[in-house]
């Protein structure tokens, strides 16, 4: 399937072919447009759209808000309207390219699609943003989450390659998840905590993460995995095409080389390549098992009901108390008529991706 989005200009591909070829990405030019468009509308968003939005929708919450909450509301804004786009993407690609249903491994592996191309770009230019942003504010994300960052934009600039460009909508179905993330963090910070609304979007929540996340990633992830490890121990013969080579294994190659595999040349799997795409994948599986445990935690204390060591609050009902507690900023926040549940502002399970 051709990329729907028409190709940069051409002194744009021009500028961009030196680092493409010191990277050894090789459709990067193609789709280097999307990157940027993706990073400039995502940073927009963060800078521009969000603060006007935020401030017309929610302007004494927004106004009254500490910095670091500040930044971190801007970035759930951009969260949500990422998730939301490239998961419609994604699944358009899944859908309509009839080509993915009939791929073997080794067009899964060194296989070249415009359409998927256009997924990875959008989600490198994502990336590139995330990892600005984190870079910019890493006393308020923390490592995790900058380990995240860098893993995931290794992940997809590596399917420019190309390698497992397959996968990139495959992986990219993370986000399902994400809006319902988002929106709970929201509920968080707009005074619906423990509300019937919440509890409905964090079982959502749960469920889209633990199928999304742990159960179709780590399967797609031992698919990956098997198929560069296909890659890894194949044996491989020169195929002539023209004036080009390309490389093909010995089994079940046949004897012309598909349009898709047009940018493969005498490819074969590094060593180096497999322990860093795979060891990337790994560090992404870990930390979504890893923030599964925390958000069912954070959950938890939003409607269970609250401790003797808790701060009480003022029998009003509608009284907010702020106390540090390890350096992050709890807020124990009620409604009229609601119970008092704790809010960890500081410590909320952020993930982007």
């Amino acid at each position: 399937m051709l990329d729907p989005i028409p190709p940069p200009p051409q002194i744009v591909s021009q500028l961009t072919q030196p680092l493409a070829d010191a990277l050894g990405l090789k459709t990067l030019p193609f789709h280097i447009h999307e990157v940027i468009l993706a990073f400039a509308v995502y940073t927009w968003v963060n800078f521009s759209l969000a603060p006007v939005l935020s401030s017309k929708l929610f302007p004494t919450i927004y106004r009254n808000l500490a910095p670091r909450t500040k930044v971190n509301w801007d970035v759930h804004v951009v969260s949500l309207f990422q998730s939301c786009t490239i998961n419609f993407l994604a699944l358009w690609v899944m859908y309509v390219d009839q080509e993915r249903k009939e791929m073997s491994w080794q067009e899964r592996v060194w296989g070249y699609t415009g359409a998927g191309g256009m997924i990875q770009g959008f989600a490198a230019g994502y990336f590139v943003w995330d990892l600005m942003i984190t870079l910019m504010n890493i006393d308020c994300f923390g490592y995790s989450m900058l380990a995240h960052a860098i893993s995931a934009l290794t992940v997809f600039s590596l399917g420019f390659r190309p390698f497992v460009n397959f996968y990139g909508p495959t992986f990219i179905l993370y986000e399902m998840s994400s809006p319902f993330l988002n929106i709970h963090w929201f509920f968080d910070k707009t005074n619906m905590t423990g509300t019937r609304a919440q509890l409905i979007n964090g079982l959502l929540l749960l469920v889209t993460f633990f199928s999304c996340r742990l159960v179709w990633g780590t399967y797609q992830s031992v698919r990956v995995y098997q198929d560069v490890w296909a890659a890894l121990q194949a044996p491989r013969r020169k195929m002539a095409l023209g004036n080009a080579t390309m490389s093909a294994v010995t089994e079940g190659a046949g004897d012309s080389v598909s349009e898709m595999m047009m940018f493969a040349g005498d490819e074969v799997v590094p060593v180096w390549l497999a322990i860093v795409y795979l060891g990337s994948n790994v560090v992404l599986n870990t930390l979504n098992f890893y923030w599964f445990g925390k958000m069912i935690e954070a959950l938890r204390k939003r409607f269970q009901q609250p401790s003797q060591a808790e701060k009480t609050v003022h029998s009003n009902g509608d009284a907010t108390t702020s106390v540090k507690a390890s350096g992050a900023d709890v807020d124990y926040a009620t409604e009229p008529h609601h119970r008092v549940v704790p809010v960890e502002t500081e410590d909320d399970v952020d993930i982007v991706m």
